[in-house]
C-alpha cells in the first residue's frame, strides 16, 4: 500500500505536507512511503508493523529526532545508510526486522557505529562507552549500489587526475569519518589544493591524509560529540598499551589531565 497524500493529511490533522510535525502509521500495511520527500519538517515518525523495505525516501528528513520503525521488511543494515545525514536523529527502533538477524550484539554495534549520534536505540539507552565500541569493533555499513552518484569527467570516465589528486583522497578520508558520525560531507573548496601527483600516494603519505582528515572533522564537532571521539580514542590506546606491556602508561597520562 502507498502512503498518499490524503492519507498523510487525515492522520495528522494538516492542511498542507510541510506543515507536519509528528505522523503516526501504524500498522497501516505500508510498502511505498515516497511522500516523505515531500515533507521535509517531520520531527517525529512512527513506521511500526508495516510492509517497508527502504529507508531511501527517509534521506532528506533533516528536522527527524525519532524513528520508529519495528515490525517491517528491511533487508539490510545498508539501508541505514540512508539516515547517516540526519543531523538530529536520536531515537530509532528498528528490531524485528529481517536486517537485525540472530547476533543481538553485533548487530548493535553495527547500527551505533553507522549513527553514533543515537541516544536510544530498540528502547535501549545508548552509553557513550557502547558507542566508542562500536566505532571500533562495528561492522561498516555500506551504501546500497547506486545511492551515490559516480562523478565523471566529459568524456564519461572517471578523471584520472581527481583519482590521483591526493586532494580527494584526503577528502575522501574526511567525509567516510564525517558519514560514520551522521555528518553532512564536505564540499571540495573546503580543502587546499596541493600539486597533483603523477602516480598513487604511498601508504605513510595516506596515513597522514588520514590524520589530517581526523584534525579537520574535530573543528566541526560538539561537546557530546567530542567525548565520543574522546573515549573512542582512549579505548583505541588502551589496546596498543596492553600490547606492548606498559598498562600502566595510559593511566597515568590520562590523569595528567
Amino acid at each position: 500500500m502507498k502512503l498518499t497524500r490524503k492519507l498523510v493529511l487525515a492522520k495528522a490533522k494538516a492542511s498542507d505536507l510541510e506543515s507536519v510535525k509528528k505522523l503516526n502509521c501504524w500498522g497501516c500495511n505500508l510498502t511505498d512511503i515516497s511522500i516523505f520527500t515531500q515533507m521535509p519538517n517531520i520531527e517525529v515518525l512512527t513506521l511500526s508493523v508495516n510492509s517497508i523495505s527502504t529507508l531511501s525516501p527517509l534521506a532528506g528528513l533533516l528536522s527527524l529526532t525519532e524513528l520508529y520503525l519495528r515490525r517491517n521488511q528491511i533487508p539490510s543494515l545498508s539501508e541505514l545508510s540512508h539516515l547517516r545525514l540526519l543531523p538530529r536523529l536520536r531515537v530509532l527502533w528498528l528490531a524485528e526486522n529481517p536486517c537485525c538477524g540472530t547476533d543481538s550484539s553485533r548487530y548493535r554495534l553495527t547500527v551505533l557505529r553507522c549513527l553514533p549520534r543515537l541516544q536510544k536505540l530498540d528502547n535501549q539507552v545508548v552509553t557513550e562507552d557502547e558507542v566508542a565500541l562500536a566505532l571500533m569493533e562495528g561492522e561498516e555499513v555500506r551504501t546500497p549500489p547506486g545511492s551515490i552518484p559516480i562523478q565523471l569527467s566529459n568524456n564519461g570516465h572517471p578523471d584520472a587526475e581527481t583519482e590521483n589528486d591526493p586532494l580527494n583522497y584526503n577528502m575522501e578520508e574526511t567525509n567516510k569519518i564525517r558519514e560514520e558520525l551522521g555528518m553532512k560531507p564536505l564540499s571540495r573548496d573546503k580543502f587546499s589544493s596541493p600539486c597533483s601527483p603523477s602516480t598513487r600516494e604511498k601508504p605513510t603519505m595516506r596515513r597522514t591524509h588520514t590524520v589530517d582528515a581526523v584534525l579537520l572533522l574535530l573543528r566541526d564537532l560538539d561537546e557530546e560529540e567530542l567525548r565520543i571521539v574522546h573515549t573512542a580514542t582512549l579505548n583505541r590506546l588502551q589496546t596498543y598499551t596492553l600490547g606492548s606491556g606498559e598498562p600502566q602508561l595510559l593511566t597515568a597520562q590520562t590523569e595528567t589531565h
